[in-house]
């Protein structure tokens, strides 16, 4: 269960790496517009408020790997439970404001590393 649930973390706080480089540095590009359904003009538009979002993100990914690599066990899996849940409610909050399919690419794997996290 432990590995699985540091398997999890991991690429959640991956996950969210990945979306800070799309929306700090990649969001005019034809990959980020794709994935965000933006056009060549509104990605031009939003391009501050991504970079602002982008860094959330980071912080997100950041208080992950925290968790991660504390060197109390019992402190980590607190900060990693913490931050679990900040992802959940943001994905949340995304999915019904946003795009539905931020449920399921963001909310989705939190919840399962989440769940791994509380079983270990």
């Amino acid at each position: 269960m432990a590995v699985i649930a540091l398997v999890l973390v991991g690429l959640v706080a991956f996950e969210h790496l990945y979306i800070l480089v799309l929306e700090m540095f990649l969001w005019t590009t034809p990959r980020a517009m794709k994935s965000f359904g933006m056009t060549k003009e509104n990605a031009q538009i939003t391009k501050g408020l991504a970079a602002n979002q982008g860094l959330y993100n980071g912080f997100l990914a950041a208080g992950l790997v925290w968790g991660l690599v504390h060197p109390d066990a019992s402190i980590g899996r607190s900060i990693e439970i913490f931050f679990l849940v900040c992802v959940l409610v943001a994905a949340v909050f995304g999915g019904f404001t946003a795009k539905k399919s931020i449920l399921l690419v963001q909310g989705l794997p939190a919840l399962a590393a989440l769940v791994f996290v509380l079983l270990s």
